[in-house]
């Protein structure tokens, strides 16, 4: 059965959020992803069209044919990953004029609204896993999280724009991309090409964005194959070590820091600051409500029958669209 467009328009609305997470430095695409319930069905979709171009290489000069490649292609959910990625264009393109200039401008209140933000997502890998957490898994989320803020807390740099270091950032920021807890925007702001990267949006510089585009391609086609066997093969230990990531990441969202990244105690406009992060963590759980809702709405399905092997889990019926 079709789906109805009301469907299809909040998928392009998730795919906005998304979007917009993308142009603010320290918030990362895929927490929201997370949020919004549809980061499996994303990781999903873009293994499918890895694997889909690896086949086409492989089989087309041998005569081969493309049948095998379109019936990857056919395992894709075009129905919510075609409006997903709308919504991520226009909000990406809109976010680079609007949003990252009011971000440079008030950054206290901007990372506020974005520390509540993160900081009330962590439910949404901790509860997901669908076990319990054991005191190793509280380890290895620990030792995660201490990387992800030493990570977080490295200076700005700065890396010329040549097409070979711009193509290389974009393998990097797009693995950012897909995986939560990890900012794509804030990569580049370390590497000292997040400004360079948002002015070739604004300014339409087709040649850096080419350069930019291919090594994402690149780095989704390398990265994305393994997080996708991994949310398979080994779902509740990979949302662990999300946990720990976007718990770490908070540091590069914590309101009162200095130019170098450095901590800073609380100080000017405190109310309102706290009131911006209580806001953020608002929105989020709004959102989990809305999605707990739509799930809920939606015509139950026949299980699928469990994977076999040690690691394998029973796929349920969350994050379908």
């Amino acid at each position: 059965m079709a789906k109805p467009s009301g469907h299809h328009l909040f998928n392009a609305f998730r795919g906005a959020l998304i979007g917009t997470a993308e142009a603010v430095p320290g918030v990362s695409g895929g927490t929201v992803a997370l949020i919004t319930g549809v980061y499996e069905k994303l990781i999903g979709g873009a293994g499918h069209v890895t694997s889909a171009l690896r086949m086409a290489v492989s089989d087309l000069p041998r005569g081969r044919g493309a049948a095998r490649a379109r019936a990857e292609l056919r395992n894709v959910d075009w129905m919510v990953v075609v409006p997903l990625l709308i919504g991520m264009a226009a909000a990406l393109v809109l976010s680079a004029k609007l949003i990252a200039p009011v971000v440079e401008e008030h950054p206290q209140f901007a990372y506020a609204l974005f520390f509540g933000l993160v900081l009330a997502s962590l439910w949404v890998p901790y509860a997901g896993s669908g076990q319990r957490w054991t005191g190793g898994n509280y380890a290895i989320c620990l030792v995660v999280a201490v990387g992800a803020f030493a990570l977080t807390g490295l200076p700005p740099g700065e890396m010329p724009t040549h097409p070979v270091v711009v193509a290389l950032a974009g393998s990097v920021a797009i693995c950012a991309l897909v995986l939560p807890g990890v900012s794509g925007s804030f990569l580049l702001l370390t590497l000292g090409l997040y400004e360079p990267t948002i002015d070739a949006v604004n300014e339409r510089d087709f040649g850096y964005l080419a350069a930019f585009a291919l090594g994402c391609v690149v780095g989704l086609a390398l990265f994305v194959k393994l997080l996708k066997w991994l949310l398979e093969n080994y779902h509740h230990m990979t949302l662990v070590v999300m946990t720990g990531l976007m718990a770490g990441s908070l540091r590069a969202l914590w309101p009162w820091q200095d130019d170098d990244r450095g901590l800073l105690a609380p100080s000017g406009s405190v109310g309102l600051t706290c009131g911006l992060i209580v806001l953020g963590a608002l929105v989020v759980i709004a959102v989990l409500v809305v999605e707990h809702r739509a799930r809920g709405e939606e015509p139950k399905e026949p299980a699928a029958a469990p994977k076999r092997g040690r690691h394998a889990r029973v796929t349920s019926g969350s994050g379908r669209d």
